[in-house]
């Protein structure tokens, strides 16, 4: 990303935003096979409130515009989403404070913080069935695509693809975290949908990056 990066920015979050309400259902029927079901429903509702608040939020500079969209995120998104997705925002906010344009190097580092903090707020770790297990190899791809001088568009396919298979892969692996891992062993057969969720939000990215970035 080169010159003002707001622009970026803002279509990266608008993306998730509208990609968590369209699917609102679908992410809820997967939550819904060994967990409460809700899943889908809280994500929604919070994104709902960054869609309609839009205009309201401070653009002052990127970490400002996140933690904005941080702090409405953590209020009003149920259960356990809100904090961990909150704080992933935070997070990213926080890694691209002072950092005058947002290039791909910038952008990893964001990715990474984002998760550190998701691992962090929920005592979790790669294997234990969580978003982390889309997230992470995809922030991965896109850091390898990085070294192999892609475009942006080039390195959020690729990020696209991993997570897809990633996600997909989840359905392997017990889960350990959540109301999920309440099920022992009868969790596995079926993804997890918060890994699930990061894959279709990347894939909805992908699909509509504009060549212009």
């Amino acid at each position: 990303m080169t010159g003002n990066p707001m622009p970026q920015v803002e279509f990266v979050v608008r993306t998730i935003a509208q990609t968590a309400v369209a699917n609102e259902k679908y992410f809820g029927d997967l939550d819904a096979v060994v967990g409460d079901g809700d899943f889908g429903y809280s994500l929604a509702r919070g994104f709902e409130v960054v869609l309609a608040d839009w205009d309201t939020f401070d653009r002052a500079d990127v970490a400002t515009f996140l933690r904005k969209i941080a702090v409405v995120i953590t209020s009003k998104i149920g259960g356990t989403s809100g904090p961990l997705w909150g704080t992933a925002f935070l997070r990213a906010a926080t890694a691209a404070t002072a950092q005058p344009q947002l290039d791909g190097a910038t952008v990893v580092a964001m990715l990474r913080a984002a998760a550190e903090g998701i691992q962090a707020r929920g005592n979790a770790s790669l294997g234990d069935k969580t978003l982390l297990d889309a997230l992470v190899p995809a922030t991965d791809e896109m850091a390898r695509q990085l070294e192999l001088g892609s475009d942006a568009q080039t390195m959020v396919r690729a990020a696209a693809t991993v997570a897809r298979t990633s996600a997909d892969a989840t359905a392997r692996l017990e889960a350990r975290r959540g109301r999920a891992s309440y099920t022992g062993e009868r969790s596995i057969g079926s993804v997890d949908p918060g890994a699930t969720a990061v894959a279709v939000i990347i894939e909805a990215l992908a699909d509509a990056w504009p060549t212009t970035f």
